[in-house]
């Protein structure tokens, strides 16, 4: 298993990727932690669990700053060291520039891009403490190059993209790698709000001519969260069907 005995802490973990990250570290041996807002995270600990897996939800903002401290500062204490941290949790609020609301590009600011910077900044004394950190960070291919629509998402996820090499160089002499990743279409729950036509043109723009399940994206993660990956740091994986190429 390339996650034994590993302490790994996944926010937004209760759907999605988020989810499918959740229960391949734990069938990789990890014992995961799900930070989540959605109450539905206790179901997917629940079937980890029955699965003979070990994990634990927490209820907990990614913007609030004194709960994610707190609950870390618990993990750690518990288990005596915080291996991992992927940082999923994120939001979307699209419309048009001229269009979008200040509400609208604060709320995807505040989860996509405080929300990573603030667990980051609580796990960083326990991983430097140990000598040892894998820090991985949603992104996107929207990221990369931008969509109609999205500017305050595409700005945090350049944003994560920025933060991560630079943590690299913080946080390397400790032992710590820092990477993202930047899925291209994939299928979650958002996708069902997607008118047919639309969802087929999606999908013919694909080199690969299919669109992403989410267990694709959590490889990813897994990849860069294992052993496997120790001299890995500082690189935005992209994997989108070759959409970025």
């Amino acid at each position: 298993m390339r996650l034994k005995d590993k302490i790994a802490i996944v926010t937004g973990g209760a759907r999605g990727i988020g989810q499918a990250i959740s229960e391949l570290f734990s069938k990789e041996g990890a014992t995961v932690i799900i930070i989540d807002l959605l109450t539905q995270g206790q179901q997917v600990v629940e079937a980890i669990v029955g699965q003979g897996g070990k994990a634990e939800f927490h209820a907990v903002s990614v913007t609030d700053k004194s709960a994610i401290e707190a609950v870390f500062a618990n993990v750690n204490e518990r288990y005596g060291r915080i291996d991992i941290l992927i940082n999923n949790a994120g939001i979307t609020r699209d419309r048009t520039l001229e269009k979008m609301s200040e509400e609208e590009w604060n709320a995807v600011i505040d989860v996509n891009l405080k929300g990573v910077f603030l667990c980051t900044q609580a796990v960083a004394p326990y991983m430097k403490a140990n000598k040892y950190g894998r820090i991985v960070s949603a992104a996107s291919n929207v990221g990369l190059r931008g969509n109609f629509g999205q500017t305050n998402y595409a700005a945090t996820k350049a944003g994560v993209i920025a933060m991560s090499k630079t943590w690299t160089v913080e946080l390397g002499k400790h032992g710590i790698t820092a990477n993202a990743i930047a899925p291209g279409f994939t299928m979650t729950d958002m996708v069902d709000q997607i008118p047919e036509e639309h969802f087929a043109a999606i999908q013919a723009s694909i080199p690969l001519k299919t669109v992403a399940q989410p267990i694709d994206i959590a490889y990813g993660y897994l990849y860069l969260a294992s052993d496997e990956a120790r001299f890995v740091s500082g690189i935005c994986l992209t994997i989108d069907g070759g959409t970025s190429r």
